[in-house]
């Protein structure tokens, strides 16, 4: 363990803005900096000046840091023209930005077949465009392109790269994996290398990964010396993704002792802080996401869920709340008494370990696993299961039949236009109503009567939405007549916790009727 200062270079808003299906807006790109500011990496790079309108704009009017250095990214100059001259490098040295991260060939092959020029006119491309960097200020960043194919063609040129930048005035030289292709062992061994000839003090690693290791690849140079790494949140990047600094920040601070500028309540925001990313991106967070993901720290095994109810260490290899997540106990067919003793005290259900309707309690869940039900999804139907088996839930109401109707037509343009509606028989403090409403479909109809019959004589359920449906088909073989999973997500506005129901029935507006009923049951016996 160290205390050592390690340096930590954001590039999400560059190269992660390379993912797939990723596309920043100038509004997005201040609000991941302003995230990034508060958590205290030490870079950020904002992205490619004059690139795109986007970079442009963002650079022309910076976002305020507090503590972070702000960096563009540019190339070295055109072979054909002077480093003073090359509208693009000069671009990029024009922002107000006080670091530049300027990538450059250091693999042979790209030299002479890429850029068509000798490898003597590159080395004089990267030291003359590093000087001019420097020369107006800038603290530079050389970013030593497709480095570990390089040295692994060429060693000799390969590391007169490396030092073409660093006499020319680089602070870092940045050892690229361009490619993800290189393996721990690789990284650590040239990374190794390198440091007897070129000051480890002066290196930094980029990671990517198609090999699945640019976290390993990235504590592998750390542990050679590197003192700076350079990742993004959550992964993002072209292909496959870069380094995930979810993952790096954690292990750096908690495994290896290192001081990444991060403070301890930072560290405790990263998940909070991952789950907010998730959302400007408008994607599902990573279940199994290392420290940060939902189940990072879910235990459904009965075994686990046993072993950690006497000692958490015994299956957790750190303290959850350090980065700001939770423990878990998921209750399935694979839990145990101890699943279920934990998993009740944690929704405030009191339960004396030696009551005998534990058992049919556990028996229940797993039959109904069995059947298709998915508890350790469902906390919302286990709760209101867990209840009713225990004896305890003073059902508010009680459904007495449904009817749904869909009325349409086939219009001219081969599409069908469909009005639904549903009616209730529902009986509410012992008296029976009726109640009928309309929806854009069969769930959306009977949610609608539902809420239709309950809101007045329970008006706390009016803070309860619905976000998200999910269908599950889980006998695909029977075709039209599977049975069919439906979970649904909800949200209490007013407390904002949210939790999730589950039916499951050969009829999905059946498996829907029974989430919906849960996810209300929820609400009225336990929040």
């Amino acid at each position: 363990m160290t205390s050592e200062r390690l340096y930590l270079y954001d590039t999400t808003l560059r190269d992660g803005a390379q993912t797939r299906g990723v596309d920043f807006t100038v509004r997005d790109k201040n609000t991941v900096a302003g995230w990034l500011d508060d958590l205290g990496l030490d870079y950020i790079e904002g992205g490619w000046p004059g690139a795109n309108p986007t970079d442009t704009a963002f650079f022309a009017d910076p976002p305020p840091l507090k503590k972070t250095c702000f960096a563009a990214f540019g190339m070295t100059r055109r072979p054909s023209c002077r480093a003073s001259e090359d509208a693009g490098l000069q671009t990029v040295l024009s922002t107000s930005a006080p670091v530049v991260c300027l990538v450059g060939k250091t693999w042979d092959f790209h030299v002479t077949e890429a850029l068509g020029i000798s490898r003597e006119e590159n080395l004089d491309v990267i030291s003359s465009s590093i000087e001019e960097a420097a020369a107006q200020g800038k603290e530079v960043l050389f970013d030593a392109e497709h480095f570990f194919d390089g040295y692994k063609a060429n060693p000799a040129y390969a590391l007169a790269c490396l030092h073409a930048a660093l006499e020319a005035g680089a602070r870092w030289l940045v050892l690229c994996d361009t490619n993800g292709g290189a393996l721990p062992q690789e990284v650590a061994s040239i990374v190794r290398e390198v440091s007897d000839s070129v000051s480890a003090e002066k290196l930094g690693f980029h990671g990517h990964n198609d090999t699945g290791n640019a976290v390993a690849n990235s504590l592998a140079a750390v542990g050679e010396g590197c003192r700076m790494v350079q990742g993004t949140l959550g992964g993002l990047g072209e292909r496959c993704g870069n380094a995930d600094l979810f993952t790096l920040i954690p292990t750096l601070m908690k495994k290896m002792g290192f001081d990444v500028g991060v403070s301890e309540e930072g560290l405790r925001g990263l998940t909070a802080l991952s789950h907010a990313f998730n959302k400007l991106l408008d994607r599902n967070a990573d279940a199994c996401a290392p420290y940060v993901g939902a189940s990072a720290f879910a235990h459904k095994g009965g075994l686990h869920a046993s072993a950690v109810a006497k000692r958490p260490s015994l299956y957790e290899h750190m303290e959850p709340a350090w980065v700001g997540n939770a423990r878990e106990v998921l209750m399935s067919n694979q839990a145990g008494q101890a699943n279920m003793l934990m998993k009740l005290k944690a929704l405030n259900i009191d339960v004396d370990p030696d009551d005998p309707q534990l058992t049919t309690l556990l028996e229940a869940v797993k039959q109904r696993e069995h059947e298709g039900y998915a508890y350790d999804y469902a906390q919302g139907s286990f709760a209101v299961l867990a209840l009713r088996k225990l004896g305890r839930l003073k059902a508010p109401f009680s459904l007495q039949e449904f009817t749904v109707n869909n009325q349409g037509v086939l219009a001219h343009d081969g599409r069908c236009h469909i009005v639904v509606q549903a009616q209730l028989r529902i009986t509410i403090g012992g008296v029976e109503t009726r109640v009928m409403a309309d929806g854009n479909g069969p769930v959306n109809s009977l949610d609608s009567a539902l809420r239709k019959a309950l809101l007045e004589p329970f008006p706390e359920l009016k803070t309860v939405k619905l976000t998200d449906f999910r269908v599950r088909i889980l006998d695909a073989d029977t075709a039209t007549g599977a049975t069919t999973r439906v979970l649904l997500e909800s949200q209490d506005e007013a407390t904002k916790t949210s939790w999730t129901s589950v039916g499951v029935s050969t009829n999905i507006v059946g498996a829907s009727l029974e989430a919906l009923i849960d996810a209300y049951l929820f609400k009225l016996a336990l929040l």
